[in-house]
């Protein structure tokens, strides 16, 4: 997928994810439709991003970067800390990967099984539940590229 220049002054990225939201149909949506670039307000800048990163850096060197908290010890002393470092990586990049946290291999290959079988359902079954509500408990929420 091509990504588009982000570099436009008279562009409006407010009403670019207004018309998205109001789609309802996420980021699934766009790749059935037949999209060939990606949205511009997905895009985020590298100088908005934490840490040194460049427009070439491959993903899998990016999944290297994104804050890994390891959940052993969490019931003990260091759950303070813990808690803090998942508060950093939350505020700094919106995600981190969790180790040791106790969830059977099983289990989690059933809750990848479970978003995939979301995901390919209906546009009109995945609209109800599509928001960008953070007080919600279950969302179906929009996904981020880094340019």
């Amino acid at each position: 997928m091509e990504i588009v220049d982000n570099v436009f002054s008279d562009y409006d990225r407010a009403k670019e994810v207004k018309e998205f939201d109001e789609t309802k149909a996420g980021v699934k949506g766009l790749v059935d439709s037949g999209v060939v670039k990606i949205p511009r307000f997905f895009i985020h800048p590298p100088e908005k991003l934490p840490g040194p990163l460049s427009n070439n850096i491959a993903s899998d060197h990016i999944s290297q970067l994104v804050p890994v908290i390891d959940l052993k010890g969490f019931g003990s002393e260091q759950r303070s800390e813990i808690v803090n470092e998942i508060r950093a990586a939350a505020e700094t990049w919106g995600t981190f990967k969790m180790v040791n946290h106790g969830v059977p291999s099983a289990t989690m290959a059933e809750l990848l099984e479970g978003i995939r079988q979301f995901h390919e359902q209906p546009k009109e079954v995945k609209m109800k539940w599509y928001s960008r509500d953070t007080s919600l408990l279950v969302r179906f929420p929009a996904m981020y590229f880094v340019a």
